[in-house]
Order: C-alpha cells, then sequence, then structure tokens
C-alpha cells in the first residue's frame, strides 16, 4: 500500500518547465516520407546512406523494442549509451547545488560522476553485507531535496539482485524518482521491472543493448518510464542524439531470430561451468551469487593477483578499492575457451 502521493511537475526543475524545446526540420515534418524532396534540413543531398539526419525519434527501433518487451513505444527513450539517459534523468530533475541523489554502494560509478558533472550532492547509504538494500537507512537518509534514489539490480560489481520485497518498499515510500539499472537483468532469474511501470508512476528502468545483445560497439541506452517522465526527457534530449548507424544496427541484430535468446543461454552455461572452475583455486575464499555476466570473488591478495593475471595476458577488473569489496575481482563470463585460459592461469598461479 502506497504511503506517499507522487506528483510529475513536483520534480520538474523550473527551468524544464519553461524551456521550449528545439524542433528539428525532422520533428517538424510528421508525413510519409517516400518520394519526397527534402530541402529543409541543410543536409548534402548526395546520397551514401547516411548523408540525411537520422530519424529524431527512432521510430523503427522503438516499434521493435515494443513489440520485443510487450510495451508502448510511448513509454521509451533511447539515448547515446546509457549514460546520455541517466544524464538526460539528472538534467530534468535535479536542481544544482540544490538537491541530493541516494546511491547504494558498492554500485555503478557512473551515478556519481554524472552527479558531480551537474553539482548534485551525493548522499550513500552502503548495502548490506549481503549486499541488499538498507530500507529504514535509505528513508530516514532522504529529505526534500532527495530527487533521485538510484537501484542497480543486478548490481554492479557484486553480480545479485535486490530483493522485490524491498525494492516496492522503496518504490512505494520514497518521494523523488527511483531508477532501477537493469543492464545486467537479462541474465537474471528475476522479472523486469518494466513490467510493473503503470503501478509506480516514479519508477523509471534503464536498460542497454550493450551486454545481453552484445552491442557495446554502438552505445544504445534504453529508458522505460510513464509517458509523462518521457515527455519531460524528450525536451532536454538533444535533437539527433541516435545517429543512424546506431539505429540500423541496432534494427538488423535485434531482428536476427533467437540470436540474442541463444547466446545469454550460452553465457549462464559458460558462468556455471567458470564458477565450479573458480572452486578448485585455493586463494579464492568466496565465490558471490551472480545473476549476471559476470562473477565476484574475494581473494587473499586482490592487487597481487589482478597483476599476475596482467602478466599472462588476462585482463579482469580488481574492485578491492570498492565498499564492502575488499580483496575482490570482477570476473567477466567469457567464451568456453576464454574461461579455460582465465581458469589455467590462476590456477598456475596458486602453485607458484
Amino acid at each position: 500500500m502506497k504511503t506517499t502521493t507522487f506528483n510529475i511537475n513536483d520534480l520538474i526543475r523550473p527551468t524544464i518547465k519553461a524551456l521550449k524545446p528545439y524542433s528539428s526540420a525532422r520533428d517538424e515534418f510528421q508525413g510519409n516520407s517516400d518520394a519526397m524532396v527534402f530541402l529543409d534540413a541543410n543536409e548534402n543531398p548526395f546520397e551514401n546512406g547516411v548523408n540525411r539526419y537520422p530519424d529524431p525519434q527512432q521510430g523503427n527501433l522503438k516499434e521493435l523494442l515494443s513489440e520485443i518487451k510487450s510495451i508502448s513505444s510511448k513509454n521509451i527513450l533511447l539515448g547515446n549509451g546509457s549514460d546520455e539517459v541517466l544524464d538526460l534523468i539528472f538534467r530534468a530533475f535535479c536542481e544544482p547545488n540544490t538537491d541530493n541523489i541516494i546511491i547504494l554502494p558498492p554500485t555503478y560509478g557512473m551515478y556519481s560522476v554524472l552527479a558531480n558533472i551537474n553539482a548534485i550532492e551525493i548522499k550513500e547509504v552502503q548495502l548490506s553485507k549481503s549486499f541488499q538494500p538498507q530500507v529504514e537507512t535509505i528513508l530516514d537518509a532522504a529529505s526534500d531535496s532527495s530527487k533521485i534514489l538510484f537501484l542497480c539490480s543486478p548490481n554492479n560489481p557484486t553480480g545479485n539482485s535486490f530483493s522485490s520485497q524491498s525494492i516496492e518498499e522503496l518504490l512505494n515510500t520514497f518521494k523523488g524518482i527511483v531508477v532501477i539499472d537493469e543492464a545486467y537483468i537479462d541474465f537474471s532469474k528475476e522479472k523486469s521491472w518494466i513490467d510493473r511501470l503503470e503501478e509506480f508512476p516514479n519508477l523509471i528502468v534503464t536498460q542497454t543493448l550493450s551486454k545481453a545483445y552484445g552491442m557495446a560497439g554502438i552505445r544504445l541506452g534504453i529508458c522505460y518510464a510513464s509517458t509523462e517522465i518521457i515527455s519531460v526527457l524528450n525536451r532536454i534530449k538533444p535533437p539527433y542524439n541516435v545517429n543512424e548507424l546506431t539505429q540500423q544496427k541496432a534494427v538488423e541484430q535485434l531482428s536476427i531470430k533467437d540470436l540474442a535468446t541463444n547466446q545469454i543461454n550460452d553465457i549462464l552455461k559458460e558462468r556455471a561451468n567458470l564458477i565450479s572452475g573458480l572452486e578448485s583455486v585455493s586463494y579464492i575464499s568466496k565465490i558471490y551469487p551472480s545473476d549476471a555476466n559476470f562473477v565476484l570473488v574475494k581473494v587473499d591478495d586482490a592487487t597481487k593477483r589482478y597483476n599476475q593475471l596482467i602478466e599472462k595476458g588476462i585482463v579482469i577488473r580488481n574492485r578491492t578499492t570498492q565498499p564492502g569489496c575488499e580483496n575482490c575481482l570482477r570476473l567477466t563470463v567469457g567464451t568456453r575457451e576464454e574461461n579455460e585460459i582465465l581458469i589455467k592461469a590462476l590456477l598456475l598461479i596458486s602453485e607458484s
């Protein structure tokens, strides 16, 4: 049962409310483009596939995502990577030098970077020892100026999903916007929160094509939210923020039947194989549960083991400086051959 009422207009920055959005040439023309002569946008007229500006609203791509995710395209905003999506959320709802956000370390580092860029105070509430949100502590830390709560689930770098009960309580009680970062949701047994957008008007879900869909190189981030929130973000996004080549490649890859599903299944099998192999490494004292395409492990000396792997030509991530992650290494799930190379190297190190 909800304990707070939510009105999006109470959170939008006054300058954003008053903003008259830029209207591009392609925004103004809404008709059928077939057989039209376009002399409105000062483009080079010689066709080469990219001489025209891209669709500013990415209509074809949104329709495809709408079909895949079973959600209206009106609830979708696309960005130049998830980082642009997150930055738009900051700029729409957080007043510089006035408002604050709440993050739950250890977590994705860009929340803090974007907060600092936008001159927004950061309140940190560390996750519990089991890497779960401490709901009461979070709510106690929140103030009237707390505009956004960031929940990364499955979490980076820990790999675990947050308790659904905890997330629901925060959605019901936190007075600002709750952003659930689902970059790794496709590897999780948990359901995406986009299925419950209609229940929570303060909910924003971000996803990406960089992980499960294998398109990190095209930089495409996705935001799912109410039509009211999407409308606010559309007001401030750059007019042509997702380029033509990115749109084309995303449509091409997403249209290949079962491609992502098959690759996700392969990664999940290899995750299990990797975990099994890690259990044989003597200096690994803990293997954390993972709902992502990586595994966090605790070792005797993270910096030493990281450098030893570098010497063997293997690059992993040393997370020992993160809160609650002392002497922890983050290992991405690779191909079977790559995982076997990693396990072999870890075992050789233990013998040296």
